[in-house]
């Protein structure tokens, strides 16, 4: 049976950018609607680098968060560079975290929208129950394939011609590694770890997809353990023996994809009370380990942006509808200010480093053995981003 919700600001997907988004209203005593197609959290991916926390700008969630804190060794002939510390999160304890926040009642699970419509200055999202969700203010967090970004008419993500296979395993006596990247690359095979604390590593093997065919409809984990097992014959054993130990149930291999950076600076990320954040923004492969991170900070600065625009005019005691929708769109272009050349920077150093490594030159090889050091200073530097703190003057 069809029936209607009314709510002031809706977000799609409940993943870091849309949870996180959702906390950071709900910190400035704004409600949201957070519409999830699943029927219950769903925990995609194993873990996320962070530079220094951008959830920590939220005042409270970040605390509770799990973390290893490591940092990347520049050369020694480059200066001290003393924001080099970055975390490990474990990605499912970040979205619990975030769940646990948010008031009961934030999340409605079981939420798949099938179409979106204009009627005056609302959207209407149509699910596939029957519900119509009426809205001021739609927030697309809704992923890669985002149906608000198509919405907006933002391309579709293209695919990287490369597959990434990430993994994670529990050392229950402790594994012994330093609190760092340890990265390993062989011909077009690009494999390394961090720990996450003292018991227990995350692990990824990049690889282009002309080298290892894989169905993710067949879901053989161990059809990809024995590709990666093949591929870092000639890494230490100590190091081989992470892959080795991991348990079937978690690796996992997914195909590479981002948005063109040239996409980001020309297209509609904002349009009147419509915005994305997150992956539905500026899905990019993961070369630079800025995809959760930049979630966080699209969520912490669009928060703030519609809170001050909505407090503005609670303060003001204004009740007219139309300087309600004005006051919006002010708030959601200012973050689109804020994020467009930041989300551009990001995939544009994403795409440039990733066709390095895909390409097969024996230049180009040379160089990713030998610069790698100076590379991993270039990623430290892209993830120096103060995004701001959330507080609404």
């Amino acid at each position: 049976m069809e029936y209607e919700i009314h709510e002031d600001i809706v977000i799609v997907g409940a993943g870091i950018a849309g949870l996180s988004t959702a906390l950071g209203l709900h910190r400035l005593g704004i409600r949201s609607l957070v519409l999830e197609s699943s029927d219950v959290l769903r925990i995609v991916g194993l873990r996320l680098p962070c530079g220094p926390m951008p959830g920590g700008r939220m005042r409270g969630p970040s605390d509770d968060i799990p973390t290893a804190r490591s940092k990347i060794l520049l050369p020694e002939s480059q200066p001290p560079y003393d924001k080099s510390e970055s975390r490990c999160v474990r990605r499912k304890d970040l979205l619990e975290t975030l769940e646990r926040e948010l008031p009961q009642g934030t999340i409605r699970y079981s939420s798949r929208i099938v179409s979106i419509e204009e009627s005056g200055r609302l959207k209407l999202l149509h699910l596939a129950d029957g519900t119509v969700v009426r809205t001021k203010v739609l927030i697309g967090c809704d992923g890669a394939n985002s149906m608000v970004a198509k919405w907006l008419g933002l391309q579709s993500p293209v695919s990287d011609r490369r597959s990434a296979i990430r993994g994670f395993v529990d050392y229950m006596d402790g594994h012994g590694f330093e609190p760092k990247w340890h990265t390993y690359i062989s011909g077009d095979v690009h494999y390394g770890f961090m720990p996450c604390d003292h018991k227990s590593i995350y692990w990824f093997c990049s690889f282009a997809q002309s080298l290892f065919k894989y169905d993710e409809n067949e879901h053989d984990p161990l059809k990809i353990k024995q590709f990666v097992m093949s591929n870092i014959w000639d890494v230490p054993k100590r190091v081989s023996d992470i892959v080795e130990r991991t348990g079937l149930d978690c690796i996992s291999c997914t195909p590479l994809k981002f948005r063109q950076p040239w996409n980001i600076l020309w297209g509609n990320i904002v349009k009147n009370n419509v915005c994305v954040a997150g992956d539905a923004l500026h899905p990019m492969t993961p070369d630079i380990g800025q995809g959760g991170c930049s979630s966080l900070e699209d969520s912490i600065i669009l928060a703030r942006c519609l809170g001050e625009a909505l407090l503005a005019k609670r303060a003001c005691n204004d009740k007219g509808k139309d300087e309600d929708y004005v006051m919006i769109e002010k708030g959601l272009e200012k973050y689109s200010r804020e994020r467009r050349w930041r989300s551009f920077s990001l995939l544009s150093t994403t795409y440039v480093v990733g066709r390095i490594r895909e390409s097969d030159s024996k230049v180009i090889s040379f160089l990713k053995k030998n610069l790698s050091r100076y590379l991993y200073g270039i990623y430290e530097r892209m993830a120096d981003f103060d995004c701001g703190k959330l507080i609404v003057s």
